[in-house]
């Protein structure tokens, strides 16, 4: 059973953690989605914070197990 974080991602976390799936730089996702790199790097901050996660890897296997990803 999927496992929800402490507080619901923004749509702009969950594309933002979609994206750290593909394994590409934080400024590369900045790039793609026409925001700064500082925005991605809050996003992720945020996200990984709301996910209870200290890396990215952390970070997918919490969404994976929450059903986000």
């Amino acid at each position: 059973m999927p496992v929800a974080p402490v507080e619901a991602l923004t749509e702009r976390e969950l594309i933002v953690l979609r994206r750290l799936q593909d394994d590409i730089s934080l400024r590369r996702i900045a790039d793609g989605l026409f925001i700064s790199h500082n925005t991605v790097k809050s996003h992720a901050r945020t996200l990984y914070r709301k996910l209870g996660a200290h890396s990215r890897p952390e970070a997918l296997r919490h969404g994976r197990a929450a059903g986000l990803i």
